[in-house]
């Protein structure tokens, strides 16, 4: 997956705090926006308010959850972006305009073109999570997330679309998987439920640790 954003918004100072306040998030969510039309041609629409109704809604639903950013802060990052990806699709804030420009083939791969042709929304709000999860990434550890090469095949793209419209909280799952991580198709939107942090509570009641948090 091509990710055109990640290096800007890697220059921002702080991001994992800058973007749990609106006006940083929407934009963010616009820049990505216009560097992804600016890239592959595709243009979009954006609705003020499904996007700010997509924050309020990440944040109420992200500070219940917050205590397991102690457990594991590196995969408390990415079900954070994965909850982004939820309330985006919940509140579909963009849309491809009509009478689009002919994408741009030249530099751009082909595979990501395809995805983008059958998915431009889709696209949109996944990029815009995995290039904010690559520069928090780079920004606190180091090294961003490897992305898996299922991000780059567009049968994976259509399961994709087809489980999210039924269940937006799929998308936490496939976020995952993008990155190459396990996911957790039952409940992919409990932090509790995540691998990562049944491994780092470490222990076979891990209930009685949450209570702890």
């Amino acid at each position: 997956m091509d990710l055109p954003f990640r290096d800007e918004l890697a220059l921002m100072p702080d991001l994992r705090h800058r973007l749990r306040q609106l006006r940083w998030f929407r934009a963010t969510f616009r820049g990505s926006a216009k560097v992804v039309s600016d890239t592959f041609g595709v243009r979009y629409e954006i609705d003020e308010a499904r996007l700010t109704r997509a924050f309020l809604d990440w944040i109420d639903v992200m500070e219940a959850q917050k205590g397991f950013a102690a457990v594991d802060r590196a995969d408390f990052i990415v079900f954070a972006a994965g909850l982004v990806l939820r309330e985006l699709f919940r509140q579909a804030p963009a849309r491809e305009v009509s009478g689009l420009t002919q994408m741009i083939e030249d530099g751009n791969s082909a595979k990501t073109l395809e995805i983008i042709r059958f998915w431009p929304e889709g696209f949109l709000y996944t990029n815009y999570c995995v290039s904010a999860i690559s520069a928090i990434h780079e920004q606190e550890f180091g090294s961003a997330p490897s992305i898996d090469k299922c991000a780059d095949d567009l049968r994976t793209w259509w399961s994709y679309r087809e489980n999210v419209t039924e269940m937006p909280a799929y998308a936490v799952a496939f976020l995952d998987r993008f990155l190459g991580a396990e996911p957790n198709w039952l409940t992919p939107d409990h932090a509790q439920s995540r691998q990562a942090m049944q491994r780092a509570l470490g222990a076979s009641r891990p209930t009685d640790a949450i209570r702890q948090l």
